[in-house]
């Protein structure tokens, strides 16, 4: 499925703003650009990325839209598919996002892993919200090797309270 371009969620989070609280975890994979797609497809789809999330989110829902879901339709998780996933998603859940704007969300966001691939590919759409820009503080890293790139670095990002 392709990519029909960014999306917000400003509009639908407006009436639920401020009663939810921060609760939401957020994976995404990110280029030196803060990139996420380029000529609107993904920039990459690792192997070793999809096993490191599938770790991640073990015992734990995880939510994304359908064309997310396209890179791991050979993954044995209960995965939950639906294009509102960031309303959607609970206390504790992650969401996997590649190609949606998650500024609207942000309120909820308690947690970021970025998978950064440490090259700068041509992009098209950008990752709308950073966590270092907004009171998150990197909390861990780790470098590992992945099925398309020699090193991808894993950062995981925590609001401070």
């Amino acid at each position: 499925m392709e990519a029909k371009g960014p999306h917000h969620y400003g509009v639908i989070f407006r009436g639920i703003r401020g009663k939810r609280k921060r609760d939401m975890k957020i994976l995404l994979t990110l280029d030196d650009n803060n990139g996420l797609m380029f000529n609107r497809r993904r920039q990459s789809r690792d192997i070793v990325v999809r096993e490191k999330i599938m770790e991640l989110t073990a015992g734990v829902k995880l939510w994304m839209n359908n064309y997310s879901q396209g890179q791991f339709q050979d993954v044995e998780k209960d995965i939950c598919v639906d294009e509102d996933f960031l309303c959607k998603a609970e206390e504790g859940e992650y969401c996997f996002v590649e190609n949606v704007g998650i500024c609207g969300a942000a309120d909820r966001v308690e947690e970021m892993i970025l998978f950064k691939w440490n090259r700068k590919y041509p992009c098209d759409f950008r990752l709308d919200f950073l966590p270092w820009d907004h009171g998150f503080t990197c909390v861990e890293t780790e470098e590992f090797q992945g099925n398309s790139h020699d090193k991808i670095t894993m950062e995981v990002w925590r609001r401070e309270k």
